[in-house]
């Protein structure tokens, strides 16, 4: 299992420094992986410099997730002003550069300035097409590199342009590259009221599950809290599914750990998970497969009793 984990939680107790955090998120047991926000994450030293840490600590770079701030607050690839559109495209091929200096993977993009507050206030179809035509040249630059489509359905705007499940499909199937996809945050699922597990089926079974941050929350804002931690069961079907298919990928605890000790926090991310992947195969995914197959309340009833006793099961009999 590769894990990796939000490396601003860790920032403000280094005083920002980037190195040291670094060092601090090695000490934890079971993080195998760097996820870095372009351009933040690399304005106190240069990539070799940043390299050269990772390398010592004997992590691998899973890729970048772009962040757009200052003059890209009412919009980003969508915005008006062309000038500032090609200041963010500009942006995502800068940070496709850096990415392969690092000997990333994935180049994460969350548009959370494309969108709108007011009604009349953006020409949706124009908007839309100008997304897709940025994202197509993004991609076509670096055809070697997945570049993943992260959505969110408000904050920063009181709407997103992409904002779900169903709209990230359509907008991947519209920029028809192979290397373009999709990144599920749970999160950000639960505050579109979505199943998480069903939307990121979605996506993997077609082969457009690019990334995956995992976190908890109560579906009204983005809280960022530890897995598991209140919607217990549905996160268990979110791992299930991600079981199921072999998902191989990097998973990112994007959580936010404020009165928190940050290490101690991702320390328990990494302990949840585990301890979540044990227990379904403890129970069996055969056994949940055929629970599954039966679509019947009480059934799933008693698979979550099974779950909550820990319970081996010896045969497939519901």
């Amino acid at each position: 299992m590769k894990l990796a984990s939000r490396i601003n939680s860790i920032l403000p107790s280094v005083n920002g420094d980037i190195l040291k955090a670094l060092d601090k998120l090695a000490n934890v047991e079971g993080i195998t992986s760097v996820d870095l926000n372009y351009p933040e994450h690399f304005e106190q030293y240069s990539v070799k410099e940043i390299e050269r840490k990772i390398k010592e600590l004997n992590l691998e770079v899973n890729g970048l997730a772009l962040r757009f701030r200052k003059h890209f607050l009412n919009g980003e690839l969508g915005n008006s002003n062309q000038s500032i559109s090609e200041d963010a495209k500009t942006l995502c091929l800068e940070a496709v550069d850096t990415c392969r200096a690092l000997e990333g993977k994935v180049i994460t993009v969350w548009l959370g300035f494309d969108g709108f507050d007011y009604p009349f206030q953006m020409n949706y179809e124009q908007t839309w097409q100008q997304v897709k035509e940025y994202l197509q040249q993004v991609a076509d630059y670096a055809p070697e590199l997945k570049i993943s489509i992260e959505y969110k359905p408000y904050q920063e705007r009181s709407y997103a342009l992409i904002d779900s499940i169903g709209t990230t499909m359509l907008m991947v199937k519209e920029i028809d590259r192979k290397n373009v996809g999709v990144t599920v945050d749970y999160c950000h699922m639960l505050m579109k009221r979505e199943n998480p597990a069903y939307g990121m089926n979605i996506a993997q079974v077609r082969g457009k599950l690019f990334g995956v941050h995992l976190n908890d929350g109560y579906g009204t804002h983005d809280d960022g809290l530890m897995l598991g931690t209140v919607s217990l069961m549905q996160t268990l079907e979110f791992l299930y599914y991600l079981k199921k298919e072999d998902y191989k990928q990097v998973i990112y605890f994007d959580t936010f750990p404020i009165r928190e000790e940050p290490i101690a926090e991702i320390t328990q991310n990494v302990k949840m998970i585990k301890q979540l992947d044990r227990l379904l195969d403890n129970v069996g995914m055969d056994y949940i497969q055929e629970v599954i197959s039966q679509n019947n309340a009480i059934d799933v009833n008693e698979l979550f009793l099974k779950c909550l006793k820990g319970e081996e099961v010896e045969n497939l009999r519901v």
